[in-house]
């Protein structure tokens, strides 16, 4: 949430390529701080959007580890009423609410070694039994936004997703393509990814390989380790 007189570092960039055509990269986590509330983040991504000019082709590239859920429905509502063709291209990772931004996709591409992660919405709270009973309810109305968004593109049953969402599944572009979560399976790419590890480390199935800590050379080992320990800079190569 915006704090007076500041304001959220965005964690967009939009970027104007010709009079027809722009770009969108989502890299990172969406949002630090929740959209809950805040009426001014969503006006300024929708300008930014609308700064493009007419364009007839967006296209959007995604290396995320998801974040906070108001962020990402809202930007997926923005960009899947924009009238330009979307291209969605998942570089390296679109987990959790990311994986919802990328549904936005008129066409998703993947290469062989990319991956994307589907789960049921999550937080956390305190108060009373009257609180928790509310926040369930509340919990289980977004749920229901974010099944809506993957039964516009996939091929699955409510009932199927569901599943998916329920077991918290990391899924392949191959299996992406299948079930209708992506449409084009591109060549294996060498994906250097900022991999946020307080955000990884919150999920209960998160493959090894996104989270096991590479050993730095000796001669930088001194000069990288402080920054190693806050965010880790990993490639992907499954």
């Amino acid at each position: 949430m915006e704090l007076k007189g500041k304001k959220n570092k965005k964690f967009w960039n939009f970027k104007s390529l010709d009079k027809n055509q722009g770009e969108l990269t989502l890299y990172g986590e969406i949002s630090n701080e929740t959209w809950w509330g805040d009426e001014v983040t969503p006006k300024e991504f929708k300008a930014d959007l609308d700064n493009l000019g007419d364009v007839d082709t967006l296209n959007i590239y995604i290396n995320s580890p998801g974040g906070d859920v108001f962020a990402g429905q809202t930007i997926y509502s923005i960009l899947k009423r924009h009238k330009a063709q979307k291209n969605v291209y998942i570089d390296g990772l679109a987990a959790s609410i990311a994986s919802v931004i990328a549904m936005a996709g008129n066409t998703i591409f993947m290469p062989k070694n990319s991956m994307m992660m589907i789960h049921n919405p999550w937080t956390i709270g305190m108060g009373n039994a009257a609180d928790f009973r509310k926040l369930a309810e509340d919990l289980d109305k977004i749920r229901e936004s974010l099944i809506a968004a993957y039964e516009n593109q996939s091929m699955l049953t409510r009932d199927e997703i569901i599943e998916i969402m329920d077991n918290e599944t990391w899924l392949t572009a191959k299996e992406c393509e299948e079930y209708g979560f992506c449409h084009v399976v591109e060549e294996e790419k060498k994906i250097a990814a900022s991999v946020d590890m307080d955000v990884l480390g919150r999920y209960r199935n998160t493959p090894k390989a996104l989270i096991q800590e590479p050993k730095p050379d000796n001669d930088v080992q001194e000069n990288n380790q402080k920054s190693i320990k806050q965010k880790l800079l990993i490639e992907l190569e499954l």
